[in-house]
């Protein structure tokens, strides 16, 4: 699963990614892939069930001004399943990967549950942190009843998939959606979609998935008023709206992320 992951990424971004790994103790390690030089280091939160490849349309972009590391969380992707799951497991992972990482303080860079966990490990490991762009990024005052609706949908659809055989059928039908969004080189295409279907490939990556989706969700307006909240309250905070650009901004419109994060770094370096 891990070649298949650095093959993809290393065809996508010049110069290549490189797999560095974490051991967290209990025969378990957390895993990433970085690319790229210079600081302040740049470290990636993908969303909730969702692994460090999802990062791929603004990797390239990235790796050629600063160094870059796109990780996954417990459980996700290349990183090994953890005993628990919960936000503070997954705040004290983050936490480790970034001393291991980081070279000094990082930008954060975290979308949706993703960024909820960036803004938790901001608080409370201040001195790790040079910067933070949240991308949608989830809030703890989100009703959590429709996480939990869309967790049991999930759950019950994937029975259903395995139930007549068709389980990567389902998921390759995403995949090719995400890789079209990054290439349009066919060779390089089935090379994310091959990355995309090993990152779902075990029993625990999916149950992982499964109950990340709990991360609480609420009407959109609602979403983006606490979103400029969170803004208004940071230093130099600001907020942005992208238009039609969905969840996964990163992946509709990457150069509006890109932007964004080159602007944090800009000053966290003349900081």
């Amino acid at each position: 699963m891990s070649d298949a992951v650095v093959k993809a990424l290393s065809e996508l971004v010049p110069g290549g990614v490189t797999l560095g790994e974490l051991d967290r103790g209990g025969g378990r390690a957390l895993r990433w892939v970085e690319a790229g030089t210079g600081g302040p280091t740049v470290v990636l939160d993908a969303a909730a069930g969702t692994p460090a490849l999802t990062w791929a349309p603004i990797l390239p972009a990235l790796a050629g001004h600063v160094r870059v590391v796109a990780y996954d969380r417990a459980g996700l992707g290349m990183s090994d399943p953890a005993p628990r799951l919960s936000a503070a497991s997954a705040v004290a992972d983050l936490t480790a990967l970034l001393k291991e990482t980081g070279q000094g303080p990082c930008v954060l860079v975290g979308n949706s549950w993703g960024g909820q966990l960036a803004q938790h490990l901001a608080w409370t490991a201040t001195e790790l942190v040079a910067g933070l762009v949240l991308v949608d990024p989830a809030h703890e005052d989100f009703d959590p009843l429709l996480g939990r609706i869309m967790e049991s949908a999930f759950r019950q659809l994937l029975v259903l998939h395995r139930a007549v055989g068709s389980i990567e059928r389902a998921l390759r039908k995403p995949a090719v959606r995400s890789a079209v969004e990054v290439t349009d080189d066919p060779r390089l295409q089935d090379l994310l979609v091959q990355a995309d279907l090993a990152c779902y490939a075990r029993d625990h990556q999916i149950r992982t998935a499964m109950a990340e989706t709990r991360v609480p969700l609420r009407l959109r307006e609602r979403w983006t008023k606490l979103q400029a909240q969170i803004a208004a309250e940071a230093v130099q905070g600001e907020h942005r709206v992208v238009r039609g650009a969905g969840h996964y901004i990163h992946r509709s419109r990457p150069a509006a992320v890109t932007e964004a994060v080159l602007a944090v770094i800009e000053r966290a370096r003349t900081r």
